[in-house]
């Protein structure tokens, strides 16, 4: 099934099938499994059951596509679009041209076809600098998980249902995902206490027992280790996130002011705090300073321009910049190459 439609800011969207978001355009912030993420237009993003997101401002419009044929997910290959490793599993549209054709011209006729085309584009770009056999052996440890993050399951024994080698298990998991195999199956553990916790009534002692914790204090101690609160505090602070519509008018400030005012005291002012306050709710929220937000929206509105057609010259000047080079060093020092790469890059 494919619709096109504009999310309800902050309304959290649970994912009930396998479903793939196309971002169509659309400003701020995009919440996936308490995780924030910056820089999603056209973009492809994929979810799997159990997942939900939530798009923090009323300016985004996206295309969703959800899969009803579960054989379409019985393909191993498959995996790599969903289960999510250290980030969220994407593609990106502008590079590539099978799926922009595709997206265009037969989205509604035919969408499952959208799949192969992105596990082809996916494996093109090879996050983790993988070979195929090496993403199966990653992906069936992270389907162990996914299954058994309950159970309390120690790490050898997770490792040796795959019946493989343990130490070859941990040094390919630690070499291509950054991460041991005791971190990611805590990571799926805390993310699945923290949805519990947000978005159910049940106890906090009863989370406890459901994740296999005898002990509910024990439990509290490993997820404030982990997250900097208790589950308590948590749950608190989530709810109120849901309310709090700081996020939608910083972004519409940002998207409205960000080519003339670049200093946080000019956006503290508009929000009214100080800027010391102003700058820490920032930096509690999205984990990033005012001035990557800053930098952020002028490299979105500075791709957009030169996708339209607009001279290197004329965006930078747009943008505020009295060079034409500044604005190239700018752009390439946050984006790893120059206006005119940038414009040349494409999957071929």
């Amino acid at each position: 099934m494919v619709t096109k439609f504009s999310p309800k800011p902050n309304k959290v969207y649970f994912i009930n099938q396998y479903t793939l978001f196309h971002i169509l355009e659309g400003n701020g912030v995009i919440q996936v499994d308490f995780n924030n993420y910056l820089d999603w237009d056209n973009k492809l993003i994929f979810l799997e059951k159990g997942q939900y997101i939530k798009f923090n401002s009323d300016t985004f419009t996206v295309r969703k596509i959800v899969f009803g044929d579960e054989k379409t997910f019985q393909n191993k290959d498959v995996r790599v679009l969903f289960k999510h490793l250290v980030s969220l599993g994407y593609i990106n549209y502008q590079e590539c041209d099978a799926c922009q054709k595709y997206l265009t011209e037969t989205v509604f006729s035919s969408p499952k076809d959208i799949i192969d085309i992105s596990v082809n584009q996916w494996y093109w770009q090879n996050p983790f600098n993988a070979n195929q056999e090496e993403y199966q052996v990653i992906f069936d440890l992270k389907e162990v998980i996914d299954q058994q993050f309950k159970s309390q399951l120690s790490v050898p024994a997770l490792t040796q249902t795959l019946q493989l080698n343990n130490q070859h298990i941990h040094h390919l998991v630690k070499e291509k995902v950054g991460l041991t195999v005791k971190n990611l199956l805590t990571q799926k553990q805390i993310i699945e206490s923290k949805k519990d916790i947000a978005f159910s009534d049940k106890t906090i002692q009863s989370i406890a027992f459901d994740y296999g914790y005898k002990d509910p204090s024990y439990f509290n101690r490993i997820f404030k280790n982990k997250t900097g609160v208790s589950p308590g505090e948590f749950r608190d602070q989530f709810g109120h996130s849901l309310e709090d519509s700081f996020e939608q008018e910083l972004f519409q400030l940002l998207k409205e002011f960000h080519t003339v005012h670049r200093q946080t005291a000019f956006y503290a002012d508009k929000m009214f705090m100080t800027e010391k306050t102003f700058s820490k709710k920032v930096k509690d929220k999205f984990n990033v300073s005012i001035g990557q937000l800053i930098r952020h929206q002028i490299i979105k509105t500075a791709r957009q321009l030169l996708q339209e057609g607009i001279k290197v010259k004329e965006v930078a000047f747009t943008l505020g910049f009295e060079e034409a080079n500044h604005f190239s060093a700018f752009f390439k020092h946050y984006t790893q190459q120059t206006p005119t790469e940038f414009l040349s890059k494409k999957v071929p």
